[in-house]
């Protein structure tokens, strides 16, 4: 039995690039990006480059991350009434509980506040889903769950994060995830939030960005072990997805990727891929948004659907059937199937 296709009806984001989902959507097309030096610097002394949000004030760690967030779930709701919006659920995702210099000190507190920020409340089945770069596929899951069940008619997912923190960027310099003046291995950082209203699919008279399918797995040989990379998780994620969507490989047009620096995701990407295609392909385009707007954390996966439905609507994405994945450093690996489809109505 196939999965219930849910529907990316609405985009908002917050990025260094931009202070909405068009801004932002049109700089990443442009391969323009807001790299700078931060106020941090590398063990060695030297600054760190970075892509910080210009927000109309100098908030820091926590409410900052409340603003980008209520900024980039306004742009996603606007015009809609506190009726609406009490009976939509809110899953909001954050970085992973245990990553240091995640900003939130408490996760339930942190969506009561954004709630008052926003001045409503969302439906009682919203949630929190601190799970880093996965976050989105798994809060899609979740929203497809909700609407499936008939508990909800439309879902908002959201996200906010950033690594432009002290306790982060060392923790990413320790690892040699951190691009540096001895690493050029390495990710800029960056910070930002996204947001993106889910409904169920209807004939409309128009394009609608569908998620077909899912999948997750993990990877044993992930970043920070020291195994020989197989790319066994992310190849079974990409397999679980593309069954949930009743098709394989073949009708694939390009992808995107959470690849943010560094050789790794890349090396992934590359056998992952290899080891299920089977189609003769003059090419195969890949894109990575973390280009532009450096490692953002848990919002990454957000932005890259927001990047993927302006190219539908614009018309210049290169095919209609879309594979995106991410991955955790922890192992943790999901893929999800997008295609730009015609209902008619």
């Amino acid at each position: 039995m196939s999965a219930i296709p849910v529907v990316i009806s609405r985009t908002g984001m917050v990025t260094g690039v931009g202070l909405d989902a068009p801004a932002s959507c049109a700089a990443i097309r442009g391969a323009i990006d807001n790299f700078r030096q931060t106020s941090f610097r590398d063990r060695h002394g030297e600054w760190i480059m970075g892509c910080e949000v210009p927000l109309e004030h100098p908030w820091r760690g926590e409410k900052k991350l409340l603003m980008m967030a209520a900024r980039a779930i306004g742009e996603c709701t606007e015009g809609f009434d506190r009726t609406t919006c009490e009976a939509t659920p809110l899953l909001l995702c954050l970085a992973e509980t245990d990553r240091p210099g995640r900003g939130v000190t408490n996760d339930p507190a942190f969506l009561d506040a954004l709630q008052q920020e926003l001045g409503f409340d969302f439906h009682p089945e919203s949630a929190v889903i601190a799970k880093g770069h996965v976050s989105v596929a798994v809060a899609l899951l979740r929203a497809r769950q909700l609407i499936g069940a008939s508990v909800a008619q439309q879902v908002v997912v959201a996200a906010s994060d950033s690594l432009l923190d002290g306790a982060a960027l060392a923790d990413c310099e320790a690892r040699d995830r951190l691009l540096t003046s001895d690493n050029s291995d390495g990710f800029i950082p960056g910070e930002g939030a996204a947001a993106l209203l889910v409904e169920p699919l209807r004939a409309r008279p128009w394009g609608q960005l569908v998620c077909r399918g899912i999948g997750f797995a993990v990877e044993k040989s992930h970043i920070d072990s020291e195994a020989p990379l197989r790319a066994d998780g992310l190849t079974a994620a990409i397999k679980q997805s593309l069954q949930e969507a009743e098709c394989n490989e073949s009708i694939l047009d390009f992808k995107i990727i959470d690849a943010s620096g560094g050789q790794y995701v890349f090396k992934e990407a590359t056998l992952a891929f290899g080891r299920i295609d089977r189609t003769r392909r003059t090419e195969f385009d890949v894109r990575h948004p973390a280009d532009c707007i450096g490692e953002v954390g848990a919002p990454v996966g957000l932005a890259m659907i927001a990047v993927l439905k302006t190219a539908c609507e614009k018309a210049y994405a290169k095919g209609n059937n879309v594979l995106l994945h991410l991955g955790n450093d922890d192992g943790k690996r999901a893929s999800m199937i997008f295609s730009w489809h015609f209902t008619g109505g």
